[in-house]
Parts: structure tokens; C-alpha cells; sequence
């Protein structure tokens, strides 16, 4: 990497003005043109770069999301706060039809599938940073406040995971949409999706609008759009039902590294919040050991060194080279042995993260070397923000502070190459796919502050 050396002050005022611009009043928006609406994991992460300058915005951003739960206990992954026809986002709510479903909220519209679990660590995030504030502020009494009215809506929503998300009583919960990952578009989904063999008749009509805001070389091809919108169709026909889509044959049902790995981080930082307001934390921490030992026991590729996913559909693992698959770093989940492994792979060229390696910057989202690689196309290639910082995260729990060192400077160095993008060329560091990106900005702030 060959950036040049990063002027705090001004990265900081830079990723605060991209947070300013997307501020909508109680919420932000991911980006301006691309994502005009409310996204449930972006404003977790955005919520925690809030934290660390303005607790009020924090409070207001996971307030407005929670705002949309569903009565079963699900986050949507797109609440429409103030939703206009005009505005050109496709799906928008006229299509998801989330009324069909009884548990959907009367007042706000959202979409019917989820996004990961990030929002327990999100919270705790807010107590930690709140309860080192001058005792005081109003402000670190309202977010006191904030997190204690958010814990009982956090054991809902991850009571609505583990009880409607795993068929199989695993400890392991499945995700119904590629959208539900956060990687729409990964390699890891393509043996899925290659299988849903759809006649013309059975996509319903629709119009992208996201290639009409970022180029249509970074974004999904249309074969994948087809089998996305079939999926919304398929649900929405069953009324957003969990059980009765899993049962009625849903063609995408995959239990995701990412997803449980984020959820069994969530449920640790759920207990740990459990513990603060005298509720018992262990209920919590045995769910995580549970989806952790699950993680471990079904989802670790001995021969390839990595977590793979696992798809319910035909019984068999999904063994693509993901970065996802080295996530269960964050939560602890390897023992020290895997997780060296885990290292090896990703210090090699084929994510970059190599102490020595000066030929890109890491860490690719997948495998450089593997059929299927793009820099440039969504989640294909290029690296994404948030996936740094959890892996510098989980990094350091290990000890490999050198290599968690290497993701902070990219985090750092990224916005000044290439902007304020959504995710950025692995090779070049050029930014890609939507301008002005909220957690991009959001998470810089977290990393800032650290110094």
C-alpha cells in the first residue's frame, strides 16, 4: 500500500460530512441516490461510529430501526420511513406487499427478509462509549435510557431468529434470500441459484433502478436479479411466513458463516448487556456456545482451511473461498489452532492480508485466484469496510496485532484513495459502487477515535 500518510483531522471532518449529508432527522440512509431509505445492518454500524461524537444521533438511528419491528420479533432489512412513488428505488414497499403478513407494523413500511445481526453489539457499542462520557451529560443518561428500552427488543428479535430460522435445531439459523446475508451477490451463492431453473412466467415484471445510480459493471447481473425477485415473490405469496416457506419448498435456504457469526457475537453482547440490567446473562451465552459449537462442527472446511456455508437444500456445504468464511474470528468461535490456519489463508496473496504483500490492499471480499473473481463487481471481489474492521476485530483477539494493524490502515487509506465509495478495487483501491457511503464514514470515525 502507497497512500499517502492520512491527515486525521481532516478524514474525520470528511467522514462526518458524509454522515451530515446522509442524516435524515432520526436516520441515515446509506447513500443518497443508491439506498434512499433506512437499512437495518448499515445502521448498526453507523450507530456505532455515532457513538463516539454524538450519542444523540446514535440513540435516534437505532431507535427510528427498531421503530419497524415486526410483532414475530424480525428487523426488516429496509424500513420506508416517509416512502415516495417517485423515488426511483426498486423494490420499493408496493412491491414487498409486507401487508400480506399479520406480524408486519401497520405504521411503517419495510420489506419481509432481514439483514445480520449486528444490532446487540451496535447497543452494547453505545453503553460502552455512553459510560465514558461525563457522568453528567444528559446525553449519557438518554443513552442509558435508549439501551435499556432496546434490550427487550433485541431478545426479541434473536428469540425470532433461533425460534423460525432453524429448521433443524442446530443452534445454526438460515438465511431465505441472498439480500439477507449482506453479500447479495458473492460467489457463495451461485451454486444456489445456478439450480432455480425459472421459466420466463414465473419472474414477475420489474424495472431495476440501481444500475440507473452506479455502473452496471459493479453491480449484480440480471440473472441474479431475476432469481432475487422471484424469492420476494415467493415469500410474499406465503405471507412472509418463515415456516411455511421453508416447508413449502423455498428454493434458497443456506445457513450462512457470516450470519451466525454475527448473531453468536450479538448474543454475547446481548448477556453482557442481560448482566447490566439484572437479568440473567446465561440463557444468552449458552445460545452462543450453542451456535458456536454448530459453527465449528458443521460449517469448518478441514481441507480448505475456512468456514464454508452450508446449503439445506441439497444437504451439501457451499465450499467458495469467501472472506465471510474467516468472520467467526469476531465472535471467538476458532480454537487457536484453526484460527492459525485461518491466517495463513488470508496472509497469502489470495486476500492480501500478508504483512509483506505490496500489491494491493486487503482484504478482498474473495479469494483473488478463484473462478468467479472480480475487483470491481459488488461482492465478487472488492474489499468492503465493515468486513475489514470485523476481521481487525477478531484479529486482535487472537493476538495478530501486526496483521489487525494492516486492516486498520486500509480502513484509514481506502477513503482517501478512492473516496467515500460503498467498497473499493483490492488492487488499485479505486471506490466503487455507491458514492458518499454512510458506514464507510461511520466506521473511519470508530478507527479514528481508537488513536
Amino acid at each position: 500500500m502507497n497512500a499517502p500518510t492520512p491527515d486525521s483531522a481532516t478524514l474525520l471532518a470528511c467522514a462526518r460530512e458524509i454522515l451530515d449529508l446522509n442524516w435524515m432527522g432520526h436516520f441515515t440512509v446509506p447513500a443518497q441516490r443508491q439506498y434512499p431509505y433506512q437499512w437495518s445492518w448499515d445502521s448498526a454500524f453507523i450507530a456505532i461510529g455515532y457513538a463516539r461524537y454524538d450519542l444523540w444521533r446514535a440513540v435516534e438511528e437505532l431507535r427510528a430501526l427498531f421503530a419497524a419491528q415486526w410483532a414475530d420479533g424480525r428487523v426488516p432489512h429496509i424500513v420506508f420511513h416517509n416512502a415516495d412513488p417517485a423515488t426511483p428505488y426498486f423494490p420499493g414497499p408496493g412491491f414487498w406487499q409486507v401487508e400480506r403478513s399479520p406480524h408486519a407494523p401497520s405504521s411503517l413500511a419495510t420489506s419481509g427478509i432481514v439483514q445480520p445481526p449486528v444490532h446487540a453489539t451496535a447497543v452494547y457499542s453505545l453503553y460502552q462509549y455512553a459510560l465514558a462520557c461525563d457522568p453528567a451529560s444528559p446525553l449519557r443518561a438518554q443513552a442509558l435510557t435508549a439501551v435499556a428500552e432496546l434490550f427487550p427488543c433485541l431478545c426479541a428479535w434473536h428469540d425470532y431468529l433461533y425460534r423460525e430460522r432453524d429448521p433443524r435445531g442446530e443452534g445454526l439459523v438460515a438465511i431465505l434470500h441472498p439480500w439477507e446475508s449482506g453479500q447479495d451477490n458473492s460467489p457463495l451463492w451461485d451454486p444456489v441459484l445456478q439450480r432455480m431453473d425459472l421459466r420466463p412466467e414465473e419472474i414477475p415484471p420489474y424495472k431495476r433502478a440501481d444500475t440507473g445510480a452506479v455502473n452496471a459493471a459493479e453491480r449484480p447481473l440480471d440473472f441474479d436479479y431475476d432469481r432475487y425477485i422471484y424469492l420476494v415473490d415467493f415469500f410474499r405469496q406465503r405471507d412472509f411466513d418463515d415456516r411455511r416457506i421453508i416447508a413449502e419448498g423455498c428454493p434458497f435456504v443456506v445457513q450462512d458463516v457470516l450470519f451466525n457469526t454475527l448473531l453468536c457475537r450479538a448474543e454475547q453482547d446481548l448477556a453482557a448487556l442481560a448482566a447490566l440490567f439484572g437479568a440473567d446473562p446465561a440463557p444468552f451465552l449458552a445460545r452462543a456456545a450453542r451456535t458456536a459449537a454448530a459453527i465449528n462442527r458443521k460449517l469448518w472446511d478441514e481441507q480448505r482451511g475456512y468456514y464454508a456455508d452450508f446449503d439445506l437444500g441439497t444437504g451439501t456445504a457451499i465450499p467458495m473461498p469467501a472472506l465471510a468464511g474467516f468472520t467467526p474470528l469476531y465472535a471467538r468461535i476458532p480454537d487457536a489452532a484453526r484460527a492459525a490456519r485461518l491466517l495463513d489463508y488470508l496472509g497469502s496473496p489470495a486476500f492480501g492480508l500478508g504483512l509483506h504483500d505490496t500489491g494491493g490492499y486487503p482484504a478482498a471480499s474473495y479469494d483473488r485466484f478463484a473462478s468467479g473473481y472480480s475487483p470491481r463487481r459488488y461482492w465478487r471481489g472488492p474489499v468492503w469496510i465493515q468486513m475489514n474492521w470485523l476481521l481487525m476485530h477478531g484479529l486482535r483477539d487472537y493476538g495478530y496485532t501486526l496483521e489487525a494493524e494492516r486492516l486498520r490502515r486500509a480502513i484509514i487509506e481506502l477513503p482517501q484513495i478512492g473516496g467515500f465509495r460503498e467498497y473499493f478495487d483490492p488492487e488499485t483501491g479505486a471506490g466503487y459502487g455507491a458514492e458518499a457511503f454512510s458506514w464507510t464514514a461511520a466506521l473511519l470515525i470508530d478507527v479514528l477515535a481508537e488513536a
